[in-house]
């Protein structure tokens, strides 16, 4: 029986985890450090997700067969090329692949280089020049950290009031620590977004099926931006001309232009894209599967994940074609009350046992205790069901959440309208 490794412990980790234990081939799953619905399906072990050299050391001596790396953060540090080169076979981009992440001057300027469509652009290390670029600049404006920080580090500015204030929070007062060490500056788009996940042997891209992220807290798009409280797939956004344009000319374009500049991307590569008028552009890279999108994505996959996974290490993603099941997947995030601001962990779940045998309920912020869950998290559970249509789909995975409670649980009530 083969030993695998999943790193991490969030909602992501919970979906990888139960796509792969629906695999032929017998897998003997590890999730470090886990969570407590990760742990009906794999043993959890308490090391720190960017513990890159606590992660290696348990690998070898545990005689793992795989290690899937799923966050960004021990992406970042190098975590596959330290399995590799401890002799771990490990799924996931190197460090110098996942730079385009890790680093958002990196990959504006990978896309200007190679005539990649995104937002005009410009790249600030001097906090002073970067106030008194934005004091002239055209508004609205979108400011960035440069480096990686939860998602949040991205604040949209109507006002030369408001740009300088973001300015001020990420390189002055350092909201971020070094991830504000840079900041890019750019236009401000507008348009439909569509989220697509697509594997990547370096040569070869299988794009995933289309999704759509929800990042405000509240309906309507209202409130603070979160790492996202709900998806959809597919969008009937993504059209079939829409899917053209994106795979010539972006999707295999930046495949073709991490393998040019040495360092081809092994893994799943996340495109954020805007669909502007002028067309779709990309919004952001990640190096890795999105979460929540990965939620109701797999739980439309019909290929076997261990199957895919082994081909993109081995360089031979060309031989697999992606697979779908027919309709829609939506997936609702309850959350901790006052997410994304603070709030309360150790709140008892209640409910989980009396939901219906086809929705999954992947944990993304729990613990388990003599056999009773608890909030652990910001973003709690992420509910996700199927249906032969959008509406269908939105309705089995809201009449499920209506079965769950937790005291100050909050979630969107608009998932799927869009």
């Amino acid at each position: 029986m083969k030993k695998v490794l999943i790193v991490g412990s969030g909602g992501r980790e919970h979906a990888i985890a139960w796509k792969l234990k629906q695999s032929k081939e017998p897998l003997e799953l590890y999730c470090a450090p886990g969570n407590g619905g990760i742990s009906e399906l794999a043993a959890c072990v308490d090391i720190a997700a960017a513990d890159v050299a606590g992660m290696v050391g348990w690998a070898q001596e545990n005689a793992m067969d795989l290690v899937f790396v799923a966050p960004d953060d021990p992406l970042a540090l190098g975590m596959v090329d330290a399995m590799k080169r401890a002799g771990i076979r490990a799924f996931g981009p190197d460090k110098a692949a996942a730079e385009i992440e890790s680093s958002k001057a990196y990959s504006k300027w990978l896309m200007k280089k190679y005539g990649i469509p995104t937002a005009a652009f410009e790249v600030f290390s001097d906090g002073q020049a970067a106030l008194a670029y934005v004091e002239a600049a055209q508004m609205p404006v979108v400011v960035k950290a440069d480096g990686l920080a939860l998602g949040k580090g991205v604040l949209i500015c109507d006002t030369a009031e408001q740009a300088k204030a973001a300015v001020t929070e990420i390189m002055i007062e350092k909201k971020f620590g070094e991830a504000g060490s840079r900041v890019v500056i750019e236009e401000f788009m507008t348009g439909p977004e569509v989220s697509v996940l697509a594997f990547c042997d370096g040569k070869t891209i299988r794009p995933m099926v289309s999704a759509q992220d929800h990042k405000r807290a509240c309906d309507g798009d209202a409130g603070l931006n979160t790492g996202g409280m709900g998806t959809f797939s597919p969008t009937p956004k993504y059209t079939e001309e829409v899917r053209a344009f994106a795979e010539r000319e972006i999707f295999e374009k930046t495949v073709d232009a991490l393998r040019e500049e040495g360092r081809p991307f092994s893994g799943v590569l996340f495109f954020g894209l805007m669909l502007t008028p002028e067309g779709p552009k990309v919004l952001e890279y990640n190096a890795r599967l999105g979460d929540p999108e990965c939620q109701s994505v797999f739980m439309l996959m019909e290929n076997d994940l261990w199957d895919v996974i082994n081909a993109v290490i081995d360089g031979r993603l060309h031989e697999i074609e992606l697979r779908w099941k027919k309709g829609s997947a939506v997936c609702v995030v309850m959350a901790s009350g006052g997410y994304p601001g603070s709030y309360e962990k150790g709140i008892a779940i209640t409910g989980l046992d009396t939901v219906d045998g086809d929705v999954a309920i992947f944990h993304a912020g729990t613990k388990k205790e003599n056999g009773r869950y608890y909030t652990n998290g910001g973003r709690v559970l992420g509910v996700t069901a199927m249906g032969e249509t959008m509406e269908a789909a939105r309705e089995k995975a809201y009449a499920n959440v209506a079965k769950i409670k937790f005291e100050g649980a909050h979630y969107r009530t608009d998932i799927g309208i869009k």
